[in-house]
């Protein structure tokens, strides 16, 4: 059984619209030394910054919490967390962008790694907006944010004719 009653699919265009929003914020707020992507889901929105600020510097650390469902369905779950490759340094200078912050479980261990960063997402619900110090647009917490780099298009039922999750 998944947390998520509700779904929520972002465009590229709602997508780069959002992160670009989110450049006018940070820029605002710099000068910055770099940017520091979450993968996977940071790389994207990293590229659309980087661009939109004139950032050359760009690290990555890589986080795995997201796992398929027991029965192999689409949708994903929360699992334990596991630091793949971190960075060196405080953070301090640098942002430290998602697609999106959940629980907040990846952000708080990101955070711990790198406490003086500044940490952007595009998207943010309740539970992780507390960790975030940037961010665009909140969703409520039963909402999975389906990212246009995990969707093909395909025929879709329309709503009255679903059945309730």
């Amino acid at each position: 059984m998944t947390p998520y009653s509700k779904d929520f699919p972002v465009s590229w265009e709602e997508l780069h619209r959002n992160a670009r929003a989110l450049s006018w914020r940070l820029l605002e707020q710099g000068p910055w030394k770099g940017i520091i992507a979450i993968t996977r889901g940071g790389l994207v929105p990293a590229a659309i910054l980087c661009r939109e600020m004139d950032i050359r510097l760009i690290d990555t650390i890589c986080v795995v919490s997201y796992g398929a469902d027991e029965d192999g369905g689409a949708a994903m779950k929360q699992g334990d967390l596991n630091v793949l490759k971190g960075v060196e340094g405080d953070g301090e200078g640098f942002i430290l962008i998602d697609d999106l912050v959940d629980t907040g479980r990846t952000a708080a261990k990101v955070r711990e790694m790198l406490p003086k960063a500044h940490f952007a997402t595009i998207y943010a619900k309740p539970a992780g907006k507390p960790l975030v110090d940037t961010f665009v647009t909140e969703v409520s917490q039963d909402t999975w944010i389906r990212f246009p780099w995990d969707m093909e298009y395909t025929f879709s039922t329309p709503l009255a004719d679903r059945q309730p999750i």
